[in-house]
């Protein structure tokens, strides 16, 4: 008899008593117990306070009674919606960007770096040991005009595309799009290599063999092989940049202008400063709305509901 085989008990008539199922059906649910009442806590009830919130009326001064104002939804897309536009682009541009500098770390991580590979992973997360607010800062040094970067930038006509592309106005590198895009795909770079990582290191390397051995190209072995097995990392990384990339306020406000304002820098502003709550919690829902839209509409795209 097995391990896993339950064990039989015997009444005293030395007849077998079959086993309870009712008593292993709450097991799964003791074991989610602690996460659900987490989300429940952290997540529901704040997000249940927060839509509250944004369907009251008053000020500060006076109080916010709950009214009912659905109309607060509509006056605050109209009002921001270039801000949450602006938000989106950026962070389609940044989680783009990532991929492409990512994945090739990622896939040299896993399959070529050999015995220095936890060396080159703590290299990957050591930025998490700085201050995010730090590690932004120090783009405003890199990107400055008295910089290596910009003044090789400027004469290799670099900015000069990038001002075709709308991404920068004038020679400067800092203060620009360019700057807010460079600053989410930095900060959120580990993201999209931990889960690409996570992917490649499962890949089989046999796999690569046997498409060799089909006479396949090393673009089409990539492309027939590499890449869709990689997709679950693909999927997970371009969500855990893109979401926190397309709230962020922190880039927008150290590298950006007035003209690069994202929408949390809207609510930054609303919650902290104006004071006005219910547009505030009114713009985060309908952010929230959007990008779960957007979520949900990509990993359906994407075909791999079942792998996240």
């Amino acid at each position: 008899m097995s391990e896993a085989t339950p064990r039989v008990r015997i009444n005293p008539l030395g007849n077998a008593i079959p086993p309870n199922p009712t008593r292993r059906n709450w097991v799964p649910y003791a074991l989610l117990l602690p996460g659900l009442l987490w989300l429940v806590i952290f997540f529901v009830l704040p997000m249940i306070t927060l839509g509250s919130q944004s369907l009251q009326e008053g000020s500060v001064e006076e109080g916010f009674v709950f009214t009912g104002n659905i109309g607060i939804y509509a006056d605050a897309f109209s009002q921001y919606w270039p801000h949450m536009v602006r938000s989106l682009v950026y962070a389609s541009l940044a989680t783009v960007l990532a991929l492409l500098l990512g994945y090739p770390l990622a896939y040299f991580i896993a399959q070529k770096s050999g015995r220095w590979k936890n060396i080159v992973l703590v290299l990957v997360i050591a930025p998490f040991f700085t201050s995010f607010l730090i590690r932004t800062l120090a783009w405003k040094t890199i990107l400055s005009d008295n910089f290596f970067i910009t003044q090789w930038a400027q004469k290799l006509g670099i900015t000069d595309l990038l001002q075709a592309v709308g991404l920068t106005s004038t020679d400067s590198l800092l203060f620009s799009p360019f700057a807010v895009v460079m600053g989410l795909t930095y900060n959120f770079l580990p993201f999209m290599i931990l889960p690409l990582y996570a992917s490649l290191e499962r890949l089989d390397p046999r796999l690569l063999e046997a498409a060799g051995d089909l006479y396949a190209t090393p673009w089409q072995a990539f492309r027939r092989v590499t890449w869709p097995l990689s997709l679950p990392g693909v999927v997970a990384g371009t969500l855990l940049t893109f979401i926190p990339a397309s709230g962020d306020f922190i880039n927008a406000r150290l590298l950006g202008n007035t003209q690069t304002s994202m929408i949390g820098s809207v609510i930054d502003t609303l919650f902290l400063r104006v004071l006005d709550y219910p547009l505030a919690a009114a713009l985060s829902f309908i952010l929230l709305v959007v990008i779960v839209t957007l979520v949900s509409l990509y990993v359906r795209k994407a075909g791999t509901e079942e792998l996240l």
